[in-house]
């Protein structure tokens, strides 16, 4: 195990609005308040995207188990975010339903809210921490020095 410590910095709640693309959304906020470690939790709902819901087989490296979603799906998740020199790097895992169904695994890609998503990030400041590909796994993981 490794870690590092920080402290918290400024704390936003933010409002996506029914067609957006969450993901893109949460990266252009991201660039324009400067953050560049953050985690975050949400609730609301998602029209249609993308999950990763763990790999087809436990073996290193992964191959993902990829769910198309649609149709309108009650969301609750948590991420992080940390950016590197390609950008926000944003890791989101999320519980949703519709009916008497359910997902959960890491969203991806263009999902779009369907009416809303409220979120609260927490900036974190002072962290020693990134999120770079791993050659090991070919995944982007966190990298605590």
């Amino acid at each position: 195990m490794k870690y590092t410590k920080g402290s918290l910095g400024r704390v936003f709640l933010l409002k996506f609005e029914d067609g957006d693309i969450l993901i893109d959304n949460l990266s252009l906020f991201v660039k324009r308040e400067g953050i560049k470690a953050a985690a975050m939790v949400f609730i609301g709902a998602l029209r249609k995207g993308d999950l990763v819901t763990g790999p087809r087989k436990p073996v290193i490296p992964p191959q993902p188990n990829k769910v198309a979603f649609r149709d309108g799906w009650e969301v609750m998740g948590i991420g992080t975010v940390f950016v590197n020199s390609g950008g926000p790097q944003i890791h989101i895992h999320t519980a949703m339903g519709k009916k008497d169904k359910a997902l959960t695994g890491c969203l991806r890609g263009k999902s779009k809210v369907f009416l809303v998503i409220e979120a609260v990030v927490f900036e974190l400041k002072g962290v020693k921490a990134g999120k770079d590909i791993d050659p090991r796994t070919g995944l982007n993981l966190l990298n605590i020095p």
